[in-house]
């Protein structure tokens, strides 16, 4: 395990300070340097072809990015998962590729295939399965220390994780998701205040393309709260043992905690079925939609994305269903 961990001298002074977000920024530049897989994945983001998509009080951006075709392509049916190594095991990591531990558990990594000038995995240093309700702790303490910089998301072992049998996090540049930037318009034009817990707010949005959940609070034992029950909820409309198919983004700003929570009925939309690699995960969810391929980026209209929205979201009925139980909880 020992190699697989960054010796750069800047990065072990950052880290006797605490400061994660400088010590994986750094971490970024030494891998672009001594990793030539990995800085030609940045360096083709200079060349990524977008376009914007207007909708009323907010964008979303469609990027063609041909590097992320493992990924939205990935199968992640069990027998699949199975016959295949974990590539975020650690002695599966390529050669060339280090680390910074994270509060002994986790290991802070440049995402190789980025999405992002700035893209990080956190995995587990233990193979164990993507599930966020024992790992919540861990995804605020990851956004607050990496906030200077940073925002964490989290995608569901079933909506997006292509890797569902090994817990990560993923953390990006800080308002680069266009969602981050338009949020408080589109909470002028489309929230509904759901529930007022001393200093904590949840309320919902319904914007036409998308519904989701926003929690905000300068505690995290509110937003515990909230989640915690908001899961067993989510539980009960998806009638499944399992976690419940859901994808987090998560930022720290200005000493407020703000929780963006989509809840999922399918992995992935009809148009997938029909050639179109579009696999919606947390990035996606967040106004930036992945397309590998340059074919889809040329066809995709703003009624696609939008039908392609609605089929993978939770339906109009379960949302409202939630929306009501959170209004009379007594939480």
């Amino acid at each position: 395990m020992i190699k697989k961990i960054s010796a750069d001298t800047d990065i072990k002074t950052y880290l006797e300070s605490g400061n994660y977000a400088d010590s994986a920024r750094h971490l970024l530049s030494t891998q672009k340097k001594s990793w030539t897989e990995m800085r030609e994945g940045f360096d083709s983001l200079k060349s990524v072809k977008e376009k914007k998509i207007l909708y009323e009080g907010f964008t979303i951006r469609v990027q063609f990015n041909p590097r992320r075709i493992k990924s939205s392509s990935a199968k992640v049916d069990p027998e699949s998962i199975k016959e295949r190594k974990c590539f975020l095991c650690i002695e599966n990591l390529p050669e060339e590729q280090k680390g910074i531990i994270y509060k002994d558990e986790f290991l802070i990594l440049v995402n190789p295939f980025p999405i992002f000038p700035e893209h990080f995995t956190i995995s587990s240093l233990k193979h164990k399965p993507q599930a966020i309700l024992e790992n919540f702790p861990v995804m605020f303490s990851l956004a607050k220390d990496l906030s200077k910089y940073y925002t964490v998301f989290y995608n569901g072992p079933k909506c997006g994780a292509s890797a569902p049998d090994h817990l990560h996090f993923q953390a990006c540049t800080k308002f680069i998701m266009p969602l981050e930037n338009d949020l408080d318009e589109i909470k002028r034009k489309y929230s509904e205040p759901l529930l007022q817990i001393n200093n904590g707010l949840i309320y919902s949005v319904d914007d036409g393309v998308r519904k989701y959940f926003v929690i905000q609070s300068n505690e995290i034992s509110v937003i515990e709260r909230i989640f915690n029950y908001l899961y067993k909820l989510f539980h009960e409309v998806s009638n499944t043992q399992e976690e419940p198919m859901m994808n987090l983004i998560l930022n720290y700003e200005d000493e407020n905690w703000r929780l963006i929570i989509f809840v999922r009925k399918k992995h992935r939309p009809s148009l997938y079925d029909k050639g179109i690699l579009w696999s919606p995960a947390a990035v996606d969810l967040g106004g930036l939609c992945i397309f590998p391929l340059e074919k889809d980026l040329n066809v995709i209209s703003e009624s696609d994305l939008t039908e392609g929205f609605k089929e993978v979201i939770i339906s109009d009925e379960f949302f409202s269903y939630i929306k009501k139980k959170l209004k009379e909880s007594a939480l």
